[in-house]
């Protein structure tokens, strides 16, 4: 890059100047690791907007880490943001006023220049798409009292979750983690997410219509949206993109379960995505989309130790045909397929979706079937029995 065009980042992008971080500490910006080295004081040329930080304190030899702690922040252009180590707790923390204001201006004075790790500009268009739709109000209608998240303070979840493959790895990792008897002792609290009912009891109407709102989660769906959000769909997005973040690069379990519920509240409506949402549904399988992506490409970087480290809880068990994604995925595919009008960008992005879960992890889903244009898998145990007659039967 050339040096007018470097300072001029410089000076336009905000800075991150953690002091006291010990070597080996990962710190972590979006999508992008560093490990602290013995000159590490932060990081520069940060885009203004929503960032997500995360770090994870590490043993003398840099061995064994910490459970992550992460937080979600908005800077400013030409904004510093200071964070203090402190060695007790193991944790950054916020430094005075009067003291961040004599650092901001010593930053700004380039004194702090080469101890500022760059942030990889090649990488902000993947974090964008991850985090398009979170704003200050999504971060402080969510965050957890002091902004900070982390599965430490998240024990209490593991006797509460299905037992899927994958939640029971989850689970396991949280359970027998050395960090465990801390979260039974704090204080701290998870974050505020947005309840999400999985059957709706309703007095007053018959039997066939509580099966109909159960089967169909489109009142579920606008329920929420306008209780919650205001009818704000955007808002409702935030949140999903939120949560995935959290979990992926903040190893959030509590993350992971609002996410999982959000990605089946959606999927699991039949009447929204062609008649009342359309658009809603659009934005929300790109949203995924992208997430898929980034998570599978994220996940097989097993050669580096840094992206190992902070990609614990992105295990094998996300690509398994039990998974509850594939049979989410399975039954929305089907639902597209067979709908009689389906806007186009729907269509298209729903393509995509599948092709990317066919091609990554080798997903087979409905193959048509000669019969009536019906749709089942091969080895499906609900699909018709054929028997062929001859014609005096």
């Amino acid at each position: 890059m050339e040096q007018e065009k470097a300072l001029e980042l410089v000076k336009q992008g905000s800075t991150l100047l953690f002091l006291d971080v010990p070597q080996y500490t990962l710190i972590g910006i979006d999508t992008q690791v560093f490990s602290a080295g013995p000159e590490f004081k932060g990081i520069k040329m940060i885009p203004p907007g929503v960032h997500f930080i995360f770090y994870s304190s590490s043993t003398k030899d840099g061995k064994e880490f910490s459970p992550i702690i992460g937080f979600f922040i908005e800077t400013s252009p030409s904004e510093v943001v200071v964070r203090k180590w402190n060695l007790e707790e193991e944790r950054l923390v916020k430094v005075p006023d009067e003291e961040e204001e004599r650092y901001a201006q010593a930053v700004k004075q380039f004194e702090f220049d080469r101890h500022l790790g760059p942030y990889s500009l090649s990488d902000y268009g993947d974090w964008k798409r991850l985090s398009n739709y979170i704003t200050k109000d999504v971060i402080e209608r969510i965050e957890p009292i002091g902004g900070e998240i982390t599965v430490a303070c998240e024990s209490s979840l593991v006797g509460n979750i299905p037992k899927t493959t994958m939640e029971i790895a989850l689970a396991e990792q949280l359970k027998n983690s050395k960090f465990n008897r801390e979260a039974e002792t704090s204080d701290k609290k998870g974050c505020y997410y947005t309840p999400v009912p999985r059957v709706i009891k309703q007095r007053g109407i018959s039997v066939a219509e509580l099966t109909s709102v159960n089967l169909d989660k489109t009142y579920i769906l606008e329920s929420i949206l306008m209780k919650e959000f205001e009818g704000d769909e955007d808002r409702l997005l935030g949140e999903l993109q939120f949560a995935f973040i959290a979990f992926l690069m903040g190893q959030s379990l509590d993350g992971f379960l609002q996410w999982k519920s959000l990605v089946s509240l959606l999927f699991g409506c039949t009447q929204a995505p062609f008649h009342t949402r359309s658009q809603l549904f659009i934005k929300f399988i790109k949203c995924v989309y992208y997430q898929l992506k980034y998570g599978f490409q994220r996940g097989h970087a097993k050669d580096s130790t840094i992206e190992k480290e902070s990609s614990l809880l992105l295990d094998d068990s996300w690509l398994t045909s039990d998974s509850f994604l594939h049979h989410l995925c399975k039954e929305f595919f089907l639902l597209v397929d067979e709908a009689s009008v389906v806007d186009g960008d729907l269509l298209t992005w729903t393509r995509k979706l599948r092709e990317l879960l066919e091609n990554t992890l080798g997903w087979e889903f409905h193959r048509k079937s000669a019969v009536d244009g019906l749709y089942f898998e091969e080895d499906d145990e609900y699909a018709p029995v054929v028997e062929m007659l001859d014609e005096s039967s």
